[in-house]
């Protein structure tokens, strides 16, 4: 935390241009919202090495799971790191609000905290107030991939995305697209008997 995270920390100074902020040159430039163990995001710049992802998370066991994956013990300072990934470990929200327009290519939002309590409904990420803010930022035809194993937020999306006009909305699937890396909670979901919804949103 104190040596790698900064090293990968997606300085809000470059928030205006933030394709600058990558060691690597991108072509397009994603956005993960919590991204828990960072196996999907590490998949995603594995796979897609011309685009650069900023990938969020603001719970430490998360961060420091992601870090260990990328370094060795003792090579916190050294050792090489992917020149397509930053990491914003503050609020979403406050990274959002700083981006310019139409500057992202594609957003992921896989398995959020449901937040089930409905004094507690204003804290998801898909919500009403928030969606003007994804369509500023979102680039005309960029994709906005959604999954969730909960229930009560698999009803919250639908109801949500059923009251906008920023986004298409296909019907969610119920099995996970080609292209979409697998995670340890999905497979914690799957084996605990609840079952994933995945959404493919289109910014009109």
């Amino acid at each position: 935390m104190d040596v790698t995270l900064p090293r990968l920390r997606f300085d809000i100074a470059n928030a205006a241009g933030p394709r600058a902020a990558f060691a690597d040159p991108i072509g397009e430039l994603w956005l993960e919202v919590g991204y828990g163990g960072g196996e999907h995001s590490l998949a995603q710049i594995a796979a897609n090495p011309q685009a650069g992802l900023i990938a969020c998370e603001v719970f430490e066991n998360g961060i420091c799971s992601l870090l260990s994956r990328l370094v060795p013990e003792g090579g916190e300072a050294s050792a090489p790191l992917p020149g397509n990934l930053r990491l914003w470990d503050g609020d979403a929200r406050t990274l959002l609000r700083a981006l310019p327009a139409a500057s992202l290519d594609r957003l992921f939002l896989m398995f959020p905290d449901p937040w089930p309590k409905s004094r507690h409904a204003k804290r998801r990420f898909v919500h009403p107030a928030l969606l003007p803010e994804l369509g500023r930022v979102l680039k005309p035809g960029a994709e906005w991939r959604i999954a969730s194993d909960d229930p009560t937020y698999q009803d919250w999306v639908t109801e949500v995305l059923a009251g906008q006009t920023l986004f298409v909305v296909p019907p969610p699937v119920s099995e996970r697209p080609d292209g979409w890396p697998p995670t340890r909670y999905e497979a914690k979901a799957r084996a605990a008997g609840r079952f994933p919804r995945y959404w493919t949103l289109t910014r009109g």
